[in-house]
């Protein structure tokens, strides 16, 4: 491996790492005792492969985002890396190319690949290898995923088959580790994408087990949207002398991202959550629950409304069909979990609506990351009913948010001006949810997602147009 350098084993990294926790939870980037490389203006000022400089060429991408410029120097030589910023701010570039560049040329043994990238969910994964293929192929590495609710035998037998690059969960590569399917020996790079998360859905110790057992001295990035204690025993404990580099570290410091909290009647929850679902354009609504999601995805389908639901009860093949039938147009209207829903990379999309709000203000964070990404303008809008004006007040005092607060009715113009809202197609109670018309429309409707009724095809909701989509590049996945 190329450009390696010489490193600590684990646990002994300097304590001069000077890291100190601030009042709110998060804890002080620390102050690395090695200046830093300068950051660079464009690609073809990096020492990477050609075919990596060709290929992101290819892809429309041409300037490095901050986040990039800042660290690409530094990785590409060896160091470690401590990243803070938002989805949708080039983090997975920012590890990915080192990876892939340091990586090039190496060969990996059957079962012990030789980077790893350890991501939260089923849907990041996705994300990061979908986003990391093409470079991977450039370089004639292989890059496997091995995730929960896929095929195991089949994620084995690509193990044994060798691959340089695996992207995994923790919960999966753990039990493939258990069954004599990967050993991590070979492991001399390693990536933690979105560490806040897998802190917060209890991955820890699955997480410093698994680094644990990668080479001794190998090099470690670890890039999240926040950085809180949990992630300061991480940091601590595995890296050594990192670079550190925080961009937009808050909501609040993305200039391009609009927030409103719509204070609504208990009663008027539901209409007002419907007529935002009949705008024209996508949009991602975020529950509480599983249930709550299958259940709001019905109540919308009876209004001619097509939304697909994705939670952690559906399998993986359901909730890429859906995905895939809200990124084509299929579906409208994804009503997500937030654990779920943490990964999905969608252009364009400019209104994310927290129908139920989040339990804090990481989680805020989370969810609005899916709109305003690279620069582009989005809406984060939280349907706040009495009740809930204390908490969600103190959250955005928290979350560092000045939010435009609004009292809103549906069929109201404020709902209609800040979110696009119209009137739905209303059709006959229980229309969309007859055995019959489920039948037909599973033939040709994503999995999770409810169908269209007829009335709706033919009744379509009407409001001025919106602006058409630009089409994007991968820069900022």
């Amino acid at each position: 491996m190329s450009r390696s350098t010489r490193r600590p084993a684990h646990g002994r990294s300097p304590r001069g790492n000077d890291q100190r926790t601030s009042p709110s939870g998060d804890f002080a980037l620390p102050r690395s005792s090695t200046p830093s490389l300068p950051p660079v203006s464009a690609f073809s000022d990096l020492d990477m492969p050609s075919a990596l400089l060709t290929t992101l060429a290819r892809h429309g991408v041409t300037t490095p985002f901050p986040i990039q410029a800042a660290t690409l120097p530094n990785t590409l030589n060896g160091r470690d890396v401590l990243g803070r910023g938002r989805t949708g701010s080039g983090k997975t570039l920012a590890f990915g190319l080192p990876l892939l560049a340091r990586t090039a040329g190496s060969r990996a043994e059957p079962r012990r690949p030789l980077a790893l990238v350890l991501v939260p969910t089923r849907e990041l994964a996705q994300q990061v290898t979908e986003a990391l293929t093409p470079y991977a192929d450039a370089v004639r590495l292989r890059l496997t995923t091995v995730v929960g609710g896929m095929s195991l035998p089949r994620q084995a037998n690509a193990l044994k088959r060798g691959t340089e690059i695996l992207v995994a969960t923790p919960g999966r590569l753990v039990d493939l580790i258990d069954r004599g399917h990967c050993r991590l020996d070979k492991v001399a790079i390693t990536v933690l994408d979105e560490a806040d998360q897998m802190a917060d859905m209890g991955f820890l110790p699955q997480v410093t087990g698994l680094l644990e057992q990668v080479a001794p001295g190998g090099q470690q990035m670890m890039f999240s949207a926040t950085l809180d204690r949990n992630i300061d025993r991480l940091v601590r404990r595995f890296l050594n002398d990192p670079v550190t580099h925080s961009v937009d570290p808050s909501a609040g410091a993305v200039t391009t991202m609009e927030h409103h909290l719509l204070h609504v009647a208990d009663a008027d929850k539901h209409d007002t959550t419907a007529h935002i679902a009949a705008r024209d354009g996508r949009v991602i609504m975020f529950v509480a629950m599983k249930h709550g999601a299958d259940r709001l995805v019905r109540k919308l389908a009876s209004q001619g409304l097509r939304a697909g639901a994705l939670h952690g009860g559906k399998s993986q093949s359901q909730r890429n069909r859906v995905l895939n039938g809200f990124r084509s147009g299929e579906v409208d209207v994804l009503v997500a979990t937030d654990v779920a829903a943490r990964g999905i990379h969608i252009d364009d999309l400019d209104l994310v609506v927290n129908v139920d709000p989040p339990a804090d203000h990481k989680d805020y964070l989370h969810r609005g990351g899916r709109t305003a990404r690279a620069g582009r303008p989005g809406t984060v809008v939280t349907l706040v009913l009495p009740s809930q004006r204390g908490d969600m007040n103190r959250l955005m005092t928290t979350a560092g948010i000045v939010p435009h607060t609004t009292s809103v009715r549906p069929g109201d113009t404020e709902l209609a001006r800040i979110t696009g809202a119209r009137t739905p197609a209303h059709t006959a109670a229980g229309t969309s949810l007859a055995t019959t018309d489920r039948t037909r429309a599973h033939r040709s409707t994503p999995a999770g997602a409810a169908p269209r009724s007829r009335n709706a095809q033919r009744h379509r909701p009407t409001s001025p147009g919106r602006p058409a989509r630009r089409k994007t590049s991968s820069q900022n996945t």
